[in-house]
């Protein structure tokens, strides 16, 4: 069986060879599917593992509670009964640590205020030193417990300091993007920045998150000051991001413990939902994984059509192939050929013509990938290798699929009729 195998796929390699523009016409379609597939979910993985890491560098553990849903606080658009909310204050958060034993540590950070109509939904803050400036700041107000909560870093210097906060110091820390932007031929450490008119020192320049597409919402444009200090320059924001960290295998108590002190403190009768938002990092990630793979299946309905048009060309080349090689059969079957060695000779050549598409859009599908890498480096890309043994499988399955009926009809010829076949 495995040389008959290997001959029939040898054959099959022959016939391409000698027929290499009919045979690439008949799998174009093939390739087409295969390579739009194979990039989309290049694109697909690529991004999902990206937002994955980026959320995953805040801590497994980690509880995020805002005023509104996960999602809708930052999109600038508010029903009427998301404005009338109250803010989430500094003695819900302080109220968190002590009524909450499964939650490990908690700190707040203080925002501007949500302006409705604007990008992101809060006013853009703008940073400056000497003649230099940088729009779009991630200006907010922290405590020191920020740190361990977030899992934030000092790559230089140092972080804030509880007698910082207590005193109103006017130093702030400030993210990698900033550093390089405002500070590109000096050490930012102890230099001035101005920020919503007030001028801060810098004490520390942050680490960069991990992930690509979402750095501007990350440390990467950050300029963090002193919870206190903050509420010293802008009394009039009172939008409080609450985090919190759960003891390990504590997540599911910890926010169920978050969720009762919070309806308790904002007096949610016990028939009426959350009027805030609880999420995780984890739970934002299994969120992201079911819109990529809603997005996938699409994809992969659209692609399908690409490889059904293959499929269609593949049968109708195989059956012109068996018309023109019926003596061929006739010949074959009669020197002992089986019925199933026909039809194996004829489903190997499907399947290696399919096969052969395959492997051409699974190698275009990963230049394609290298293109994004070299021209779009901030549209993470990755070709996992179970997409590529995907891809070669379902193009032999269509070769398969659409090869069974030529293969079929050739192994039902009679021998005498295919030897007179002209």
């Amino acid at each position: 069986m495995r040389m008959a195998l290997g001959e029939n796929a040898q054959m099959a390699l022959t016939t391409l060879r000698e027929n290499k523009m009919r045979s690439f016409l008949t799998v174009l379609g093939v390739v087409i599917g295969i390579t739009a597939l194979l990039s989309v979910v290049a694109v697909l993985v690529g991004v999902y593992n990206d937002v994955n890491a980026f959320l995953s560098d805040f801590g497994s553990d980690t509880i995020f509670v805002f005023k509104f849903d996960p999602g809708i606080h930052t999109s600038g658009r508010l029903t009427p009964e998301e404005r009338s909310r109250k803010p989430l204050t500094l003695d819900d958060a302080e109220a968190i640590g002590e009524f909450c034993p499964d939650v490990k540590a908690v700190s707040t950070a203080l925002l501007p205020r949500v302006v409705e109509g604007s990008p992101g939904g809060r006013p853009l803050m703008t940073a400056r030193y000497k003649d230099k400036e940088v729009a779009g700041v991630d200006y907010h107000g922290i405590l020191p417990e920020d740190e361990e909560v977030f899992n934030s870093r000092a790559e230089r210097g140092r972080y804030l300091t509880e007698a910082e906060n207590l005193h109103r110091s006017d130093v702030a820390l400030i993210g990698p993007d900033l550093a390089k932007a405002l500070y590109p031929d000096e050490d930012p450490l102890g230099k001035p920045i101005l920020v919503d008119g007030v001028s801060y020192e810098v004490i520390g320049v942050l680490a960069a998150r991990k992930g690509q597409l979402m750095k501007d919402q990350a440390a990467d444009k950050a300029l963090l000051v002193p919870y206190r200090t903050y509420q010293k320059h802008r009394p009039m924001d009172d939008e409080n991001m609450i985090g919190a960290v759960a003891y390990p295998g504590r997540m599911p108590e910890a926010e169920d413990e978050i969720r009762g002190v919070l309806r308790r403190r904002r007096r949610v009768a016990y028939n009426k939902p959350d009027n805030f938002g609880v999420s995780s990092a984890k739970e934002i990630a299994d969120q992201f994984r079911q819109i990529t793979s809603s997005v996938a299946l699409l994809i992969s309905v659209v692609s399908s059509i690409g490889l059904l048009v293959g499929g269609v060309g593949v049968m109708n080349i195989m059956l012109m192939s068996v018309t023109q090689r019926t003596r061929e059969i006739g010949v074959r079957k009669a020197i002992g050929a089986r019925r199933r060695d026909v039809i194996w000779q004829f489903l190997t050549e499907a399947i290696v013509l399919t096969g052969s598409g395959g492997v051409i859009g699974v190698l275009l599908g990963l230049g394609i990938s290298l293109l994004i890498h070299l021209f779009i480096p901030r549209l993470p890309s990755a070709v996992p290798l179970w997409s590529i043994v995907v891809a070669v499988t379902v193009s032999m399955s269509v070769g398969l699929f659409f090869g069974m009926y030529p293969a079929v009809k050739a192994s039902r010829l009679d021998p005498v009729e295919a030897l007179r076949y002209e």
